[in-house]
């Protein structure tokens, strides 16, 4: 029997889920920004580099598949370029796709985000309302029903583009609970007469309050009593089993339409967040994976949270993978420690996506203040800060028989702690090179080596990255208190 929350995540390779929504092409541009442009006061964007990838529903397939779920996707796209591209990236994930192409007119909806470093400028969105016939809604309810033998979990991913109207939404859930699966919704309208039968609507804090005409302060003593029974009038209302209503910073709020069950309320798990472009997409695909391996919900929150508490710290439309979910659940870290191969992938994506990735590195056997104020000045230098850390092994190499004091379990969970770290990536050998030749950081930063008798600067600055030698904070050394501690 599985006991730990991480464990679960091993399960999700055998879990197949249907996703059914509004698909889209999400586009970054990312640049820079250093002037007002002489037409009108407005910031002048330099284009350095562009992502596409797919948004919306898309983005809770891209999880599903990140995590390792079979998956199946049923939309809408359009006879043009950009629906091409939503369909090659499906098939790239491996996901199968039914996708209904025979819509004459319409197109296919892209949102375009303009960022310079980690502020978002503007967003251009480009979309039509969606009106499907019923005949093309009956073949969109074949296809659906056809793909549902072998399903342990369906999502509906309402984006409001017109594809969950009051014939096609009912049907699919009907259609659903008749083979047996179990529905999650992540909900777009306040009128959730649509989605009656669901076995669970998934509103965020701002669509909860639209659908229950309330206002709600989660930092009030008395927030979850209000929201239950707002939830629980809603539930009773509409014909839905039960609200899970997300609440940013403030966590989750479970609220069972049965009034015998109690209501469960957990934290968020966020340390720092970079972005929330694609949370509630996350949020859907973790949840609806954790459910369908037969967790309580209670065990099913905590993972999905777990979950949006990592893609927030990433930058643009993210996945998490299992790699990153089972070590927040495992290590109940809010800094994911990864191995290299992880990092290396990390560091690719994220300086695709315009960040500045740094790194620094040592033993950091016993923590003291001047470790921390290297953190803190090397975090000052970039987006993103890699800590590379040596493995026991290559500190008793180094440092001899009796040290390490504190093992690299022990050593790289307090460095995950601190604030100024956003990754940990432990590493065998006797220097940094062979990590630095995999993440190749654009910053490095460390104190009290210039850059002739410094090999890891050298390797940063051979391919244009830029090496800082920070100041060292006399007094403190992990030697000198051994030795104190000794004598």
């Amino acid at each position: 029997m599985m006991t730990n929350l991480y464990s679960y995540v091993d399960a999700f390779p055998d879990m197949h889920v249907m996703c059914v929504g509004d698909i889209m092409l999400d586009i970054f541009v990312y640049g820079k920004t250093n002037r007002l442009s002489p037409e009108a006061p407005v910031p002048v964007l330099l284009e350095q580099r562009n992502r596409c990838m797919l948004g919306g529903a898309g983005n809770v397939v891209a999880n599903l598949r990140s995590l390792g779920c079979k998956t199946s996707f049923v939309g809408v796209v359009g006879m043009d370029a950009d629906g091409a591209s939503l369909r090659e990236y499906l098939r790239e994930l491996g996901a199968e796709q039914d996708l209904l192409l025979e819509l004459p007119g319409y197109c296919t909806s892209v949102k375009t985000r303009y960022v310079s470093g980690r502020q978002h400028l503007l967003r251009v969105d480009r979309e039509m309302p969606l009106r499907m016939p019923a005949e093309l809604q009956d073949a969109m309810l074949r296809r659906v029903e056809e793909r549902l033998s072998g399903v342990n979990m369906v999502l509906l991913s309402d984006y409001g583009k017109g594809l969950f109207d009051e014939r096609f939404t009912p049907a699919v859930i009907a259609l659903s609970k008749k083979a047996g699966c179990p529905v999650i919704v992540d909900p777009k309208t306040t009128d959730y007469t649509i989605y009656r039968g669901a076995t669970l609507v998934k509103p965020n804090r701002k669509e909860f309050e639209g659908v229950t005409g309330q206002s709600f302060d989660p930092a009030e003593p008395d927030f979850a009593d209000k929201a239950v029974a707002a939830g629980r009038a809603v539930c009773k209302k509409y014909g839905v089993e039960n609200l899970l209503v997300t609440l940013s910073e403030y966590g989750m709020l479970y609220i069972p339409g049965n009034e015998a069950e109690s209501y469960k309320w957990i934290p968020t798990e966020a340390k720092e967040v970079f972005d929330v472009s694609g949370a509630g997409d996350t949020s859907l695909a973790v949840l609806g994976a954790a459910l369908a391996t037969g967790v309580s919900m209670k065990q099913a929150m905590k993972i999905a949270n777990a979950a949006s508490g990592i893609v927030v710290g990433k930058f643009g439309t993210a996945c998490v993978t299992c790699e990153e979910l089972k070590n927040k659940l495992e290590h109940k870290e809010n800094t994911p420690v990864l191995s290299v191969e992880a990092a290396k992938a990390l560091a690719e994506d994220l300086r695709a996506q315009g960040l500045i990735i740094g790194f620094t590195n040592g033993c950091f056997d016993i923590l003291h203040p001047g470790h921390l104020s290297s953190f803190e000045r090397a975090r000052d230098l970039c987006d993103v800060l890699f800590v590379g850390l040596n493995s026991d092994a290559s500190v008793r190499r180094l440092k001899g028989p009796t040290r390490p004091v504190n093992n690299e379990q022990a050593r790289s969970a307090m460095v995950a702690a601190l604030k100024p770290v956003n990754y940990v990536v432990i590493f065998e050998d006797d220097t940094a090179l062979p990590l630095i030749e995999q993440l190749r950081p654009d910053v490095i930063a460390k104190e009290g080596y210039p850059l002739e008798r410094w090999p890891e600067g050298q390797l940063v600055e051979s391919y244009g990255g830029k090496a800082v030698e920070l100041p060292r904070v006399d007094g403190f050394s992990t030697t000198s208190i051994v030795n104190k501690i000794n004598n």
